[in-house]
């Protein structure tokens, strides 16, 4: 179960999240940025990425991980389209499908500069787990 809330939030766009589990949560997040830079069924998933964050608190480690997906697209133009992420030792390991960006091919949206911490939020409420992440655009 994951759902993805779009938040529109003066000068800034957000995620409202929520996933039954910490890596579903991550993946939700890191799939809902990437529909907000660009329309992702038009990529094909022509490569893959392995990305490591290491341990760390939970809010530091969400922050990371979509930071690390903004420089993957700023310095290599990749977007992700699929991600799997796991969870050993605090550290976080993930395999992203994805492709290049194609401004012939591949509307723009938004262009995200960087996840914050802004109103970050990221807890655990009984069974599921909730996020909030607002992007600097």
């Amino acid at each position: 179960m994951k759902e993805i809330e779009y938040l529109d939030i003066s000068g800034d766009v957000g995620l409202r999240l929520r996933a039954g589990s910490l890596e579903e949560l991550f993946e939700a997040a890191a799939e809902g940025m990437a529909s907000l830079i660009t329309d992702t069924s038009a990529l094909g998933e022509s490569e893959q990425k392995e990305v490591v964050i290491p341990a760390g608190r939970g809010d530091d480690v969400l922050i990371a991980w979509l930071n690390e997906l903004v420089f993957l697209f700023d310095a290599y133009g990749f977007i992700g389209r699929d991600f799997r992420v796991t969870f050993h030792k605090g550290e976080l390991r993930a395999s992203v499908s994805g492709g290049t960006f194609n401004p012939a091919v591949n509307e723009r949206n938004l262009l995200i500069k960087a996840a914050t911490y802004h109103n970050l939020c990221l807890k655990k409420i009984n069974s599921h787990w909730e996020a909030t992440v607002v992007f600097d655009i």
